[in-house]
């Protein structure tokens, strides 16, 4: 597989990784049976995303793809974030292998579900702000 120059500095060097201590937002997405397994971290003030953090488990482009992510959406208000889709997460990457593209769901996916879980938190149904988060193994070909 050949993957970007941008893949493979995200990989090599990963932005924003870690936990947060006290983050009002925390989403976990992915299967052990794909391997791939994406948390996302969010410290959330005046609705704004002040910090993002992310520990993946899976391979380079899922690495490479929760680092964009981070890096598209932080500082931005959550109305915006929640507007991030898997096409600009391969976008910024200047493409993925087809047989990776699961992994900028995934991303995708990480940041609606730790948003959604800031809603749940605030006592405020995500539903009608994230919408419905899909199984990630309905887009890839795991077992």
């Amino acid at each position: 597989m050949v993957y970007s120059e941008k893949v493979m500095d995200h990989f090599a060097n990963p932005r924003n990784v870690g936990e947060i201590e006290d983050a009002n937002g925390v989403g976990e997405v992915g299967n052990a049976k794909c391997g791939d397994i994406m948390k996302m971290y969010l410290k959330i003030e005046n609705n704004m995303i002040a910090d993002v953090k992310f520990k993946t488990f899976g391979c380079g482009a899922a690495i490479a793809t929760s680092s964009i992510a981070t890096e598209m959406i932080k500082g931005k208000p959550l109305d915006e974030a929640l507007k991030l889709t898997n096409r600009a997460v391969v976008e910024a990457l200047d493409g993925l292998p087809p047989a990776k593209l699961h992994c900028s769901v995934l991303a995708e996916q990480a940041v609606k579900s730790a948003v959604a879980d800031y809603y749940t938190r605030q006592g405020i149904d995500p539903t009608p702000f994230v919408g419905v988060i899909e199984d990630h193994c309905d887009h890839c070909d795991c077992e």
